[in-house]
């Protein structure tokens, strides 16, 4: 098989991370990386048969507990993106099965179909893009959605506790992202709205700054 290569993104991509982070995510999640993952496969209130995006899906965990409740003789599908190879391929040799597909891809330039999928998903994608790709990648998820499809956002948002603020701003500078901050600032519900999404709902928080967001499709 030919060595995947990453995709031209003016975003930040994870490549360097790729061999870690299957042991560093459960530590930034606190422990609560099952809870998280289900509460949020819960959200999507899967069928079977659906079709579910997963942008920016790393490793491919939640891509894979999505597509554990599928069923692919009935067109079931899981779809896992990430701009990075590295990621890419660590998803496809640890989660792949009959019910999932991880391919490199960037989130703002999605190469699917209009009205595409029953649901999009992302968990912490969007703190490391900046507020024009966010937008972007969020209008292209508004394109691949077909009507009445759901969109589940986890990420970063306005903290809500002193612990949740000092890891927030914290993160911001020493990791020298300035899209950290733009989440904190609260401008993804916003986003949502611009793409053309009804105003969303916050359905749950973790850790005092992430929240998760959801919305449909008119």
């Amino acid at each position: 098989m030919p060595n995947l290569s990453s995709v031209p993104t003016t975003g930040r991509t994870l490549d360097h991370a790729a061999s870690i982070y299957d042991l560093v995510e459960p530590l930034l999640l606190l422990g609560k990386q099952a809870e998280y993952e289900r509460d949020i496969v819960n959200l999507l209130e899967i069928q079977p048969t659906d079709r579910i995006l997963d942008l920016g899906c790393g490793t491919g965990t939640l891509t894979r507990s999505i597509a554990d409740r599928l069923d692919a003789s009935a067109g079931g599908q899981a779809v896992g993106i990430d701009a990075a190879a590295k990621m890419i391929q660590v998803a496809r040799d640890k989660r792949s099965c009959p019910t999932v597909w991880f391919t490199p891809m960037a989130a703002e330039v999605l190469d699917f179909e209009d009205e595409s999928f029953d649901a999009v998903v992302s968990s912490l994608f969007f703190h490391h893009v900046d507020a024009s790709l966010k937008l972007s990648a969020i209008k292209e998820s508004f394109r691949v959605l077909r009507p009445g499809g759901k969109l589940i956002i986890a990420d970063m948002h306005i903290p809500t506790t002193f612990m949740g603020a000092l890891i927030s701003h914290v993160s911001r500078w020493f990791f020298m992202q300035p899209q950290i901050g733009e989440n904190i600032r609260g401008i993804l519900p916003e986003l949502m709205v611009q793409a053309g999404f009804p105003e969303p709902s916050i359905e749950a928080r973790y850790f005092g700054y992430v929240a998760v967001f959801a919305t449909r499709k008119p």
